[in-house]
């Protein structure tokens, strides 16, 4: 039998409750374990994997419709009722006049959630605050947290994230930036800050500039999965184990292309079908090994790959807009890969010639 490991977390761990699921779904058919542990993110303890509500509002590249709202709270319910209580967002998330959708139905689901099971759960949100151009002064920016706050009608933000760094093109905007983070979290409007599309360079700067004021940095998100794993990721990971800083990962299955569920042949909908495309052909190796660990495994695809950036000691924030990609995310944990297939997967992923294009706001 061989040893099922992955990357020793030297952070604490701390029990939380399971809890059966409440919503009456009869024919769905649960995965066999829960998260039943929390891991240390700053001040904060969360599942060992979030949910991203980037599909909330977003029209144009997933395209959301207000009819999904009801699902999207039985969703949300079923990922609190099993455990998960991290959620991130974006103030930037939804199209046109649903800008802010996703801070919003995050709000309404949280207290709607709370009047019907009468208990408070600690449920962290992490939202980012965009860059936007008209940001220019650390007001602003705790202004737009405020803006968050209102919109999600809630006292305190778990973390207040910087949506990405203006430093290749607006230096002197950043450090306002910068220093806003410090205002909002000095005030109280957030337990913790983060941030979000950071390369080495960029974080240790802001690491120190807010270790100077007294303001640990509590995570750093990044696009990281088995199509994102370059140098520069494996050096932002290494920088955040030594510093404390928990690694969130996003975009975990590369958009839904490590799901085994499109093929040159068959691609999705809107946008992403051209990114598809390109991507796609060269990605044999890696997709022929996720499925062969998957089926040996009697998993999905998407729940390996999501266990692979569990067992690399990141917290994955897959997407979720309906109770099935809830439902199949949640199989990805409580089991490890072994080192085994860790290595397995790593080494399918550098055979195939294509990789996932980084965000363009990633910096150095």
């Amino acid at each position: 039998m061989a040893l099922s490991v992955c990357s020793v977390d030297p952070w604490n761990l701390t029990p939380i409750a399971l809890a059966t699921p409440s919503f009456p779904f009869k024919s769905l058919k649960f995965p066999p374990f829960w998260p039943t542990q929390k891991v240390k993110m700053g001040p904060l303890s969360v599942s060992p994997m979030g949910f991203g509500t980037w599909a909330w509002g977003n029209q144009f590249l997933w395209g959301y419709q207000e009819s999904m709202d009801n699902e999207l709270q039985q969703t949300f319910n079923m990922a609190l009722d099993n455990g998960i209580n991290l959620f991130d967002t974006a103030d930037s998330y939804g199209t046109g006049r649903l800008n802010g959708q996703s801070e919003k139905l995050l709000g309404r689901f949280i207290r709607e959630f709370q009047e019907q099971k009468g208990s408070q759960r600690e449920i962290v949100i992490a939202t980012k605050f965009a860059a936007y151009p008209w940001r220019l002064t650390p007001g602003q920016f705790v202004n737009a947290c405020r803006a968050s706050l209102d919109r999600m009608q809630i006292e305190q933000i778990g973390i207040g994230q910087l949506h990405w760094s203006t430093a290749n093109y607006a230096p002197l905007q950043e450090l306002a930036l910068w220093d806003g983070l410090v205002a909002m979290y000095e005030k109280g409007l957030v337990k913790a800050v983060g941030v979000s599309n950071y390369g080495p360079k960029q974080l240790l700067k802001i690491h120190d500039y807010l270790k100077d004021r007294g303001v640990p940095l509590c995570s750093a998100q990044v696009q990281f999965s088995l199509l994102s794993m370059g140098k520069n990721q494996l050096e932002i990971k290494s920088i955040c184990d030594s510093l404390g800083i928990r690694m969130i990962a996003y975009s975990p299955l590369g958009l839904g292309m490590l799901t085994g569920k499109y093929s040159p042949s068959n691609l999705p909908s809107g946008p992403r079908a051209l990114l598809f495309k390109q991507i796609l052909p060269g990605l044999n190796p890696l997709l022929s090994s996720l499925k062969d660990i998957a089926n040996k495994r009697r998993k999905t695809m998407s729940q390996v790959a999501i266990n692979w950036c569990i067992c690399k000691g990141t917290v994955p924030i897959p997407g979720v807009k309906s109770i099935k990609q809830a439902e199949e995310n949640l199989g990805a944990l409580g089991w490890r890969l072994s080192a085994d297939e860790l290595l397995q997967l790593e080494d399918a992923a550098n055979e195939s010639p294509r990789r996932m294009i980084q965000n363009i706001f990633q910096t150095r």
